[in-house]
């Protein structure tokens, strides 16, 4: 490796500060620096994208680097927790103080904080977060006692653009005496996780929500019914997975709704959830549709528990679809009829029946989405047996576009030997196969979950895709919230 004398290094510094010489040239340390000759402007928001620690250690890497970190929008992580609680806030505090820039996005995560909830109060009461544009409280308390959402935090909204409020364990309880003096002019994605907030509190937040582009709403307990009425909403996630006195949610109606592209029911828990979408013209995205949805209504198209009851047209619009069933191949194909243009296919299987797909795997179908569309098929909880396997050679043989194939298999079963006897079986080796990416993929979780974040992700259409790709680690946390 190169050595870089001091001298060197200043004249470097000194050359990255003047960005009309050309680059230089060579290898090693004397390569090129043309990032360091970006604009002020583009350099902090480089520092701003990167998480709080990782933008402060932009200020090492050399004197063109050095102020930049306390002048760039600040995108602030911290964590308070347990009998830390009180160090924690000191540090967040001298954060603020040496970090002069303003603060774009501030993440407040609190663990097993028990009663001292309210320790969080003086940092959100602080005038350095005046202007916030992204805010996001996230609680992790196993003592199971409920609290009020925090007062400052409402002091955010006239600024914000994105706000979450997400617990795990312990709910977190809506003021509804102050619900009708609230107002989000800006905010574009809401996310309420295990949040206790009254029906009439919910509809007068939405309805002071003008610009709404995303909503999620998971877990949460005092309303039953949900009705959708925006001109700017574009993705809505949504959950039944609370039993409560106050009341879980039962029924929801998108009524009006021109730009929704996606709708994620999400964990669906309870078979008792009815879902009707009265006008969704340019619906995309759609799943995971499940037999614990009593009723679902697409326009003139009914379900009960997922089986067709009333047909009067197909969705040409959707082009991901999600399901997870353990119905036969004859009711996937039906459902391929009805939503012709799906291009991505994720089914969760649930438990084939032993010998569904005996007579099938060979026989010749054409549907237009087989012929011309679906290039993408996922199937999670794939076993091996000769009900999935035969499953798998029906679309190898039948869709003549398909490019992309993923087998999602418990991990304990997908070893080597395995998925070589698997290769054989699936006719991997033979013509019929000739230009599909064919891949196994080892997972910890094989069910229908979607990540908060993939549905509030409005830079892709296939919140599905990346799904599970936390789930095929060690690492992902059963607690993680988003």
């Amino acid at each position: 490796m190169a050595m870089v004398t001091r001298a060197k290094r200043k004249k470097l510094e000194e050359e990255s500060r003047r960005p009309e010489l050309p680059p230089r040239g060579g290898g090693g340390d004397e390569g090129p620096d043309l990032i360091s000759r970006l604009p002020d402007e583009i350099l902090e928001s480089i520092i701003t994208l990167l998480p709080t620690n990782d933008g402060s250690r932009t200020q090492i890497l050399s004197r063109r680097w050095h102020p930049l970190w306390g002048a760039a929008p600040l995108n602030l992580d911290a964590v308070v927790s347990g009998m830390m609680a009180k160090e924690r806030v000191s540090n967040i505090f001298r954060t603020l103080r040496t970090h002069q820039g303003p603060v774009r996005r501030f993440s407040l995560t609190c663990r097993s904080m028990g009663d001292r909830f309210p320790l969080v109060d003086p940092i959100l009461r602080s005038p350095r977060l005046k202007n916030l544009q992204e805010f996001e409280l996230l609680s992790h308390d196993n003592s199971g006692r409920s609290c009020p959402i925090p007062q400052p935090v409402f002091r955010f909204l006239p600024t914000l653009k994105v706000l979450t409020i997400a617990a795990v364990c312990k709910v977190l309880n809506f003021p509804t005496e102050i619900s009708s003096t609230l107002s989000f002019p800006l905010l574009e994605q809401l996310t309420l996780r295990n949040v206790n907030i009254s029906e009439r509190a919910l509809h007068v937040v939405l309805s002071r929500c003008p610009v709404l582009e995303a909503l999620v709403l998971d877990w949460n307990c005092g309303y039953r019914l949900l009705r959708i009425f925006s001109q700017t909403l574009r993705s809505l996630g949504i959950s039944n997975c609370r039993k409560c006195e106050e009341g879980s949610l039962e029924e929801v109606i998108v009524d009006h709704a021109p730009l929704l592209e996606r709708l994620i029911p999400r964990s669906i828990q309870y078979d008792d959830l009815v879902i009707r979408i009265i006008q969704a013209p340019r619906l995309r995205t759609l799943g995971y549709l499940t037999e614990r949805i009593a009723t679902f209504q697409l326009g003139t198209m009914v379900f009960q528990k997922m089986t067709p009851v009333s047909l009067c047209s197909m969705m040409r619009t959707v082009k991901v679809l999600a399901l997870e069933t353990a119905s036969s191949l004859d009711f996937i194909i039906d459902y391929l009829k009805l939503f012709p243009c799906v291009e991505k296919l994720y089914i969760v299987v649930k438990a084939f029946p032993q010998g569904d797909f005996k007579n099938n795997a060979r026989r010749n179908v054409s549907l237009e989405c087989l012929d011309l569309h679906l290039k993408t098929l996922q199937l999670i909880n794939y076993k091996g047996n000769m009900s999935d396997v035969n499953f798998v050679r029906f679309f190898i043989s039948n869709a003549r576009v398909l490019e992309s194939l993923k087998l999602f298999v418990r991990r304990d079963k997908c070893d080597t030997k395995w998925i070589a006897t698997q290769h054989e079986k699936l006719w991997l080796s033979t013509r019929a196969t000739k230009g599909i990416r064919f891949e196994f993929v080892a997972s910890y979780r094989a069910c229908a979950y979607v990540y908060i974040r993939d549905i509030n992700d409005l830079g892709t259409d296939d919140p599905f895709n990346k799904s599970l790709c936390r789930c095929c680690s060690k690492d992902y946390d059963d607690d993680d919230i988003l």
